[in-house]
């Protein structure tokens, strides 16, 4: 078992499809591929996060997702006054 399936080591197939401590996970969507929270269980892949990936992806983006970064493009605003004054004392 390599390290990536020890998260869901207590996993089992029952006809409700697999199942961790009493909780059915549903396989991930094509949203999911390349994040680092991707399990293998029986040719399968599984959120070792969330049980229903699919939901996550309802509202634009999934919190738990390690593969997409977020773009920070607002600059702190900086006050012209106490910047003047910081240049004037050599800060």
């Amino acid at each position: 078992m390599s390290t990536s399936d020890k998260m869901l080591a207590g996993a089992v197939k029952t006809e409700n499809g697999v199942e961790l401590n009493g909780v059915v996970l549903n396989p991930i969507v094509e949203q999911c591929n390349g994040c680092d929270r991707v399990r293998n269980f029986e040719d399968q892949q599984f959120c070792s996060s969330y049980p229903a990936p699919a939901r996550k992806w309802v509202g634009g983006r999934c919190n738990f997702a390690t593969h997409i970064k977020t773009e920070t493009t607002v600059k702190a605003k900086v006050n012209p006054l106490k910047a003047s004054k910081r240049a004037a004392k050599g800060h």
